[in-house]
């Protein structure tokens, strides 16, 4: 315990080392055009070298959020014993197999974080085939787990395994890797563009055969986000935009479901929405209007108690409004806004050093980020209409967690070779 504790206290101490500065110079004085961030890139050495690689900030936060999550799926499943659906369950169910995934998912993020950028860079098309690979497998009979009408998940015994989490990184890698390699004919539309849309739609529609449009809405704007990063002019952008504005209102129009959700969320209140597919929105707001501003405080929400569904996993920030108020709420803003930008900027931190590849993987993992954040949190409010998605690293979800904290663990592993460079020594 002594060494933790001796670990901890550097990391911490590791926060307030910071020198500003507008830019950095590398070895050999040259400026980079960019705010590299006000971190001290002098030569060290040894142990204090290795922890000043990682961004103590960036993994503090995520540390914060995974620590809040934990609580707030305690507090929100523990009366989900009284349901005689989970009457077999204990009431800490589902606060072990949530932690046990922050340990598997540590665990993995370690050996993710050992991975050089370039290794990610070469297997990047292996990935994404696996990646369909997965998602073709999920909708196999007594592979693929069915809950509530959607077949979305692979038993793996200690948790069960969604491939879609595995297909937004390899999105990510592949969509990085495929700019760098069409940066030469980026100006091209059915050369640079139409390959890539045509992968990312052959995941869409095995997603949509799941059913899980809000991944695919996900992952196609993260390929987007990961186009417009890498070069592709205006003209193409919105040309892409409105392809995917009216594929996914031809996809909700041929959905009798879908269609209901959308006037669900147009009028929740509405008796034949109330009860039906407004059921969730309208508990929600219920859930965060008890809360006010400082909340009625930890274990004291009412909705939670059998009235709102999905309570500790798309629902979690209706409980934490409930207990936490207007101020827990901003908090997890707070705090998801901080951990978006600083990701963005470790990315435009690699594009300066030149590293186009690693640089928009980062920028890819902090839209993936901030805009599924962005979309759970707009679901919970009632700004948006109700989709499956969890909010990253609070929710309960064993592959969830596992793949964000991955995904967290490469992008502090572009930091670390940023850092690397620019001391002057090689990836």
């Amino acid at each position: 315990m002594n060494a933790v504790w001796s670990g901890m206290t550097s990391w911490a101490a590791g926060l307030f080392n910071r020198a500003g500065g507008a830019s950095v110079q590398a070895s050999g004085e040259v400026g980079l055009p960019v705010n590299l961030g006000s971190y001290d890139y002098g030569n060290n050495s040894g142990a204090q070298g290795k922890i000043q690689n990682i961004d103590q900030a960036l993994v503090w936060v995520v540390v914060a959020l995974l620590m809040w999550g934990m609580i707030m799926v305690y507090s929100a499943s523990i009366a989900m014993p009284d349901n005689p659906k989970f009457a077999r369950y204990a009431q800490t169910h589902f606060l072990v197999r949530h932690v046990i995934s922050i340990l598997i998912g540590f665990g993995v993020a370690l050996l993710a974080f050992q991975v050089p950028l370039e290794m990610w860079e070469k297997n990047a098309r292996p990935l994404f085939i696996f990646s369909l690979f997965l998602l073709v497998a999920v909708l196999i009979p007594f592979i693929g787990k069915g809950v509530n009408g959607a077949r979305r998940w692979i038993s793996l015994g200690v948790m069960n395994f969604q491939p879609s989490e595995f297909a937004k990184l390899a999105v990510i890698i592949y969509a990085s890797d495929y700019m760098v390699r069409k940066m030469e004919v980026k100006e091209r539309f059915f050369r640079a563009v139409l390959p890539m849309g045509a992968a990312v739609g052959l995941a869409g529609v095995f997603l949509l055969a799941e059913p899980d449009m809000g991944a695919f809405l996900v992952i196609a704007i993260i390929a987007m986000g990961i186009l417009f990063l890498g070069g592709v002019n205006a003209r193409m952008f919105f040309l892409i935009l409105a392809i995917l504005v009216f594929a996914f209102a031809m996809i909700i129009a041929a959905s009798p479901w879908r269609r209901e959700r959308i006037f669900a969320y147009l009028d929740p209140w509405d008796p034949t929405h109330t009860l039906g597919k407004g059921y969730q929105l309208s508990h929600s707001l219920i859930a965060i209007g008890r809360g006010e501003i400082f909340g009625v405080g930890l274990g004291g929400s009412v909705e939670k108690l059998h009235w709102l569904p999905e309570a500790h996993t798309d629902f979690l920030l209706a409980v934490i409004g409930e207990e936490f108020g207007l101020v827990g709420v901003m908090a997890v803003i707070g705090l998801f806004l901080w951990l978006s930008r600083r990701i963005m900027v470790i990315g435009r931190q690699a594009l300066a050093l030149d590293r186009t590849f690693a640089g928009l993987v980062a920028q890819g993992v902090g839209i993936w980020i901030g805009f599924q954040s962005f979309i759970n949190m707009g679901v919970n409010l009632g700004a948006l209409p109700t989709k499956g998605l969890t909010l990253p690293l609070m929710s309960y979800g064993g592959s969830a967690i596992l793949l964000n904290m991955v995904a967290i663990a490469i992008v502090l592993r572009i930091d670390s070779e940023n850092k690397q460079m620019m001391r002057g020594g090689r990836t």
